[in-house]
């Protein structure tokens, strides 16, 4: 495992006001990272200490050791591409010009970015000022000069604000291709439902703190969030299969054909050999896990304070 940035123990103050508080938090060689939570929670200050943009109160920030708002942090950002939440361009410049402009800043050539805007699917408004692009267009644009010099950690902002499904589709294959050829990327999102099947990990802020990272089932399991069954049973039925359930299962919709049946993880297959031992009762089964969603309501809740 390489931890290509790091977060280690960070705090930030303002003026006595806490943003971000004791966040320890790894990137992952190869791997994309959700950072979700609500506005305020924490997530742009964790993006504007990596870029070096601020300095913690306490603990450290690197990117592969090196610090980003030290003496070498112009050698660390060369390795980031950066997609801001509200991409702002020169309306007057056209999408070759920008490009350039972004690649000079960059000190990388302009070789390669009329196939960046193919890639993104703009490339036949790459003449065109960019005051006459749509949000979306303007959107693909901030992705395109995000990818100039092919970096290695990439730090997406809501990166498919703005876009129509079909495109919001694109933007996750191009995310999983990077990650294929061995980016680091972090997509800061407050479309949890939308990513959860498209990152690897997630880190879930809440009021300036970490609450938990990890993947997936690593988030469940340290939630102990509950399986959900739903069981669609013969009319009137629904009595009986409650009746034969092992305790601890909670009943959370009974119809006059179906039941919802939230579970432990633990107890999730007793719970299912009971239901097929009671097949002549039983039509039909579903199971589920909470998603990103509810396990981040789940947590946030857990704290006791208002999102």
């Amino acid at each position: 495992m390489t931890i290509v940035a790091q977060w280690s123990a960070v705090t930030k103050r303002y003026r006595g006001v806490t943003a971000v508080e004791d966040v320890s938090l790894g990137l992952e060689a190869g791997q994309v990272t959700a950072l979700v939570g609500h506005n305020g929670a924490g997530k742009t200050t964790l993006i504007k200490l990596l870029l070096g943009l601020i300095r913690p109160s306490a603990g450290s920030v690197r990117i592969s050791g090196i610090d980003p708002a030290g003496s070498r942090g112009a050698e660390a950002r060369r390795a980031i591409g950066f997609l801001p939440e509200s991409v702002a361009f020169h309306g007057a410049m056209t999408g070759n010009e920008l490009m350039a402009f972004h690649a000079r800043l960059k000190g990388e050539p302009c070789r390669d970015n009329a196939a960046l805007l193919e890639r993104v699917g703009i490339a036949h408004a790459a003449d065109r000022r960019v005051a006459t692009y749509s949000k979306g267009m303007r959107q693909r644009l901030g992705i395109a000069q995000a990818l100039i010099g092919a970096p290695r950690l990439l730090l997406f902002d809501e990166p498919t604000s703005g876009l129509d499904p079909a495109s919001r589709s694109d933007v996750y294959r191009m995310i999983d291709a990077l990650r294929v050829g061995g980016a680091t990327v972090l997509v800061c999102t407050h479309a949890l439902a939308e990513v959860q099947d498209r990152v690897d990990r997630a880190a879930i802020m809440h009021r300036g703190r970490l609450l938990a990272a990890g993947t997936l089932a690593e988030l469940r399991r340290g939630a102990a969030a509950e399986a959900r069954i739903r069981v669609r049973v013969r009319p009137g039925a629904g009595a009986r299969v409650l009746a034969a359930m092992p305790q601890g299962v909670r009943c959370a919709e009974h119809g006059d054909a179906s039941l919802t049946l939230d579970v432990a993880a633990d107890a999730k297959m007793p719970v299912l050999r009971v239901l097929a031992q009671a097949a002549d009762l039983v039509d039909d089964i579903e199971t589920g896990a909470p998603g990103l969603q509810e396990l981040y309501d789940r947590l946030v809740g857990a704290t006791g304070e208002p999102t």
